[in-house]
C-alpha cells in the first residue's frame, strides 16, 4: 500500500499525516488571514506603481477584476509540502519569483526609510539647493526660471538623483557604498525577519498594523492632497480618461502588468496563505 501511495507521488507527509504535517500553524483568526491577504495584494504595486500607470495613460480606464478567491481556496486542503511530485517545480518556481521581486521591493522600502528619517530634520533636504550634493543646475521650484537648454533640475529630483541614489556617470563607474542607503536596507530586512520568524503567528500579528497603518497614510496624503491647488484637475483627470488611448496596445500591456502586480496572481504567495487556513474554512464568508 505505501509502495502504491509512492509511486502516485504522495509523500508519507502527506499519506500518513505526519507529527511536523499536524502542527503546521494555523491563523490565529480569520481577521488575520484576510488582513495578509490585503497586506499581499496592496503594496507597492498598487500605492506606488499604480498612480504612476493613470498618469503616463491618461487616467483610469480599468474596472475592478474579480477577487482572486481560487488562488487562497485552492491549497486550503492541502497543508503537507507538495501535492504532487510532479507539480513539486511549481513550488520552487514561486519562491524563485518571490525571491527576486522581494530584492526589488525592499530596496524601494529602504528608499522609504531614508526619505523618512530625512523628513525629521528641520531643514528638509529636497527643500532648497545648499546641500552638499547640489550642483550649479539645482534650481527651487519656488524661483523657478526656465534654461536656454533644460538642465536645471529641481532641488526635489536633485536630492533623489545625487543623494539618495548618488548615481554615477556610467555603468562602467561602480561608485560606493551609500552608508544611510545601506542602513536603511538592513533596518528594512531587520523588520521583515521579525514579521516571518515565527512562522503565521507572528506574521498574523504584524499583519494588524503593515496592512492597515498604509491605509491611514494614504488617507493623510488623500486630504492634504486635496487642499492644494489644482486638486479637482487631477481628479477629473484621473476619472475622466481619454477613451482615445485605448487604441494603444501599450495601455492594455500596462493594465495587464498591473493586475499580476495588484493582486500577486501566480505568485504562490496567496496560495500559500490559504494553505493556513482550516479544512473547513468558509472561503465564502
Amino acid at each position: 500500500m505505501e509502495d502504491t501511495k509512492l509511486r502516485m507521488g504522495c509523500s508519507p507527509a502527506q499519506s500518513g499525516g505526519s507529527k511536523s504535517a499536524r502542527e503546521r500553524g494555523k491563523w490565529g483568526s480569520k481577521k488575520e488571514f484576510i488582513l495578509s491577504v490585503v497586506g499581499a495584494v496592496i503594496g507597492l504595486g498598487n500605492v506606488w506603481r499604480f498612480p504612476y500607470l493613470c498618469y503616463k495613460n491618461g487616467g483610469e480606464k480599468a474596472g475592478l477584476p474579480p477577487p482572486p478567491r481560487r488562488e487562497t481556496t485552492d491549497e486550503q486542503g492541502v497543508h503537507s509540502s507538495r501535492r504532487l511530485s510532479l507539480s513539486a517545480g511549481i513550488g520552487y518556481a514561486s519562491q524563485m519569483i518571490i525571491f527576486y521581486g522581494s530584492i526589488s521591493y525592499i530596496v524601494i522600502l529602504a528608499w522609504a526609510f531614508l526619505y523618512l528619517f530625512s523628513s525629521f530634520s528641520e531643514d528638509l533636504p529636497w527643500a532648497n539647493c545648499n546641500n552638499a550634493w547640489n550642483t550649479d543646475a539645482c534650481f527651487v521650484l519656488n524661483n523657478f526660471n526656465a534654461s536656454a537648454n533644460g538642465t536645471s533640475v529641481n532641488a526635489s529630483s536633485s536630492s533623489s538623483l545625487r543623494r539618495v541614489l548618488n548615481i554615477s556617470s556610467g555603468i562602467e563607474e561602480v561608485g560606493s557604498v551609500q552608508w544611510e542607503l545601506s542602513l536603511c536596507l538592513l533596518l528594512a530586512w531587520i523588520i521583515c525577519y521579525f514579521c516571518v520568524w515565527k512562522g503565521v503567528r507572528s506574521t498574523g500579528k504584524a499583519t494588524y498594523f503593515t496592512a492597515t497603518f498604509p491605509f491611514l497614510m494614504l488617507a493623510v496624503l488623500f486630504v492634504r492632497g486635496m487642499t492644494l491647488p489644482g486638486a479637482m484637475h487631477g481628479i477629473k483627470y484621473y476619472l475622466w480618461p481619454n477613451p482615445a488611448r485605448l487604441a494603444d496596445p501599450q495601455v492594455w500591456m500596462d493594465a495587464g502588468t498591473q493586475i499580476f502586480y495588484s493582486y500577486a496572481i501566480c505568485l504562490g504567495c496567496l496560495t500559500t496563505l490559504g494553505s493556513y487556513n482550516p479544512y473547513h474554512n468558509n472561503c465564502y464568508r
